[in-house]
């Protein structure tokens, strides 16, 4: 049962002026429990009934009359509160988490139409660092929202793969590389010859040209240009799967630029003949002036490709592979112009389904010690960050309990999530700088907290001798911490739609944090395990509930949730 559905339908047979959609989209939640569960605002209804708001709540409480599923209808002030009957809303609450047991959360508002998330998309032969962690993370935990509200997902890892620096990674690789070095330690050793690129570039611009010869070697299926190219890419893959695979991250497909380099030409010869371009000093652009943007350049002079070129293939070429119903590309807010750009351009090439692709825009990660940059070497690898927060939890497990049973797997989840928590804590949009102190605290509103939160009502769970899923007596969770955590529990599912409108897993954070404190409250105010049998009973089936609840919420933003700590 929906309870704010079933008000809205109560007072939907009371209200002519309003329907039963606008009725429900009125509905709040009041801050204070105690003047009840809902609350319907009477104030749109002055005009139409020529009173005041108080007495026209007075009026209705007297046409609601009594209602098995209420406790109690009051006016207060121009409002109309609802306390919903204790008993019926703990075993309507538990008794869905109980059937549902681990699906607890999962719906079909999806009916199964597919959904495109492209996120992570790093950059082949460059390191994987910190900032990479933001699109990764963000985009995984949309892939899995996506998914629980009952869509198709597919998710695309859309590879940097293509383009001039791979020309300038073939000159330095030629001037200065050595295959074993690059074999033994693939990224440092590329980054180091690539950085060396440009300093030296610096002194003998004639570098770059030499770079863009080879990009055009590759675009033109050279056989050397290929196989370096293809080792590159093979060799980072293998770097880059490592990470992904700590972070718990997969991928439906890895299709990068390189993909739709031979669907280019179809797509540019598409918009000749739709006349979306014009030549400008014998470059290609589509002149987007009177939509307040700068020209999108789409071929240099000398023909090549650019990013806009790549994205506009793949995007045709996702819409008539997949027939997407939202295409979502998770990138950084920098990269604002060029979606607008792009979602503009498929719009004047009659695409009426340019409408439905999306930009995730996020803030950036920058170090106390200034931007990231990869030109200049200097990055903080992500695998480093979170190699040395399993190490920290390691210390802590051999210091508090170190004959924790698979301590070393246990280290790994509570390090991996600690770091993935923060990222995904704060609203997307805003910027932060990178602190290994933060990254490595594990105090307060984290996610080592919450995990140690799921294990306590594991370890509660596993010294019950009881049967708690059935014939409970749902009446003994009467108390306020009790109600208090029913009534978050009850929000899972619209909680998940939320973070799926908004495309915001930290509404997911935020909501897990604030399960794990109501519940260590209730485990604080309320014996568990005690001599009344049925109030046992009735308290164990809100622990498994608060313990699914948990694990689902972490398993949204990609953190695991361990039994044992």
């Amino acid at each position: 049962m929906d309870f704010k559905i079933e008000i809205a339908k109560l007072l939907d047979s009371k209200i002519e002026s309003l329907n039963q959609e606008e009725i429900f989209g009125l509905i709040e939640y009041p801050k204070n429990t105690e003047m009840g569960d809902f609350a319907f605002p009477c104030f749109r209804l002055a005009k139409e009934y020529r009173k005041a708001p108080p007495m026209i709540a007075g009026e209705l409480v007297e046409a609601i009359g009594q209602v098995e599923m209420l406790e109690s209808v009051e006016a207060v002030g121009g409002y109309l509160n609802f306390k919903i009957n204790k008993e019926v809303f703990a075993r309507t609450v538990l008794e869905g988490v109980l059937d549902m047991g681990d699906d607890y959360g999962k719906q079909t508002v999806g009916e199964n139409k597919k959904v495109i998330v492209e996120f992570s998309s790093t950059n082949i032969a460059k390191p994987f660092h910190i900032g990479h962690i933001r699109s990764t993370m963000i985009g995984n935990s949309l892939n899995r929202i996506y998914k629980m509200l009952g869509y198709d997902t597919v998710a695309i890892n859309h590879l940097g793969d293509y383009g001039t620096q791979f020309g300038k990674l073939i000159v330095a690789y030629k001037l200065w590389g050595s295959r074993e070095a690059i074999e033994k330690n693939p990224i440092p050793e590329l980054l180091k010859i690539y950085v060396k690129f440009h300093e030296e570039a610096e002194e003998k611009p004639e570098l770059e040209d030499e770079a863009r010869a080879w990009f055009t070697k590759l675009e033109n299926d050279d056989k050397e240009a290929y196989e370096l190219w293809s080792w590159f890419r093979e060799v980072s893959l293998k770097e880059f799967n490592r990470v992904y695979s700590l972070l718990g991250v997969e991928f439906d497909s890895y299709d990068g630029e390189s993909f739709y380099s031979d669907k280019m030409g179809a797509v540019l010869e598409d918009m000749r003949n739709k006349n979306v371009m014009e030549v400008s000093e014998g470059a290609e652009i589509v002149n987007l002036e009177e939509y307040d943007m700068t020209p999108a350049l789409i071929t240099k002079k000398d023909g090549s490709s650019l990013y806009i070129t790549r994205d506009l293939a793949a995007a045709i070429y996702r819409k008539n592979n997949y027939e997407f119903f939202k295409n979502i590309y998770v990138v950084g807010s920098q990269q604002k112009l060029h979606f607008s750009q792009l979602f503009k351009i498929l719009e004047l090439m009659g695409y009426a389904w340019s409408e439905d692709c999306t930009h995730v825009d996020f803030g950036m990660v920058s170090l106390a010690e200034g931007t990231m940059s990869t030109r200049k070497g200097r990055v903080v690898f992500l695998e480093e960050v979170l190699l040395k927060a399993i190490e920290e939890i390691k210390k802590v497990i051999d210091e508090k309990n170190p004959n924790l049973e698979g301590k070393e797997d246990v280290a790994r989840q509570v390090g991996v999530g600690a770091v993935v928590f923060q990222e995904l804590f704060n609203n997307r949009i805003k910027d932060y700088t990178f602190s290994w102190e933060k990254a490595l605290s594990f105090e307060g509103e984290t996610g080592p907290y919450v995990q140690y939160t799921h294990a306590r009502a594991c370890s509660v769970l596993r010294k019950a001798d009881l049967d708690y899923k059935n014939e409970i007596d749902f009446s003994k969770l009467d108390d306020k911490a009790s109600m208090d955590l029913l009534r978050e529990l009850a929000k899972f599912p619209k909680i998940i739609q939320d973070a799926g409108n908004k495309n915001e897993p930290s509404i997911i954070t935020r909501y897990v944090v604030g399960i794990a404190q109501l519940f260590n409250r209730f485990y604080h105010d309320n014996p568990i395990l005690t001599d009344d049998k049925e109030l046992t009973k009735a308290r164990l089936s809100l622990v498994y509930a608060s313990k699914v609840t948990i694990k689902n919420g972490l398993y949204l933003v990609s953190i695991e949730a361990p039994e044992r700590m």
